[in-house]
């Protein structure tokens, strides 16, 4: 993995020109989980209602996650389909152990309304290209779609 500078600036520079904001939070409030890093969020947020994104290939291997059970609990979960992931992901131990909490696509609109646990599973168009293909095409000045950026 990319030290965590170069990740955030890699971040910062695919989401420039859409409604993403990249932080440093987890480097800030000092937590090394995702399961920390919720609870202190929610603890200086009251008010606020979080969701989690994620893809599906995280969704495959959650179990192996701290305290992940936690996160279900602690917030709703929104899950994209990923490329070669997202059915052996619906069938693995994280999204089996809340299945019955999966919350239908239509009514995603509100998931934040829900109470955790609380999850969909958005199965939408799907980029074949790796991360890593990505990376060297922003890297190289090249857009998402692989053309030069003006």
């Amino acid at each position: 993995m990319a030290p965590f500078r170069e990740r955030l600036a890699r971040a910062a520079a695919a989401a420039r020109g859409r409604q993403i904001k990249v932080s440093d939070i987890e480097a800030r409030l000092g937590t090394r989980f995702t399961a920390d890093t919720i609870a202190v969020l929610r603890r200086r947020f009251p008010a606020t209602r979080f969701v989690w994104l994620m893809g599906a290939d995280n969704l495959g291997q959650m179990d192996h996650w701290e305290r992940w059970e936690d996160i279900f609990r602690a917030v709703p979960i929104a899950v994209f389909a990923r490329p070669s992931y997202s059915l052996r992901a619906l069938s693995q131990r994280a999204a089996q152990r809340f299945a019955r909490r999966r919350v239908p696509v239509e009514a995603a609109r509100n998931l934040a309304e829900f109470a955790a646990p609380a999850w969909v599973f958005f199965p939408s168009r799907l980029d074949s290209r790796s991360a890593t293909e990505i990376r060297s095409r922003l890297d190289a000045g090249q857009g998402r779609g692989g053309t030069v950026n003006a």
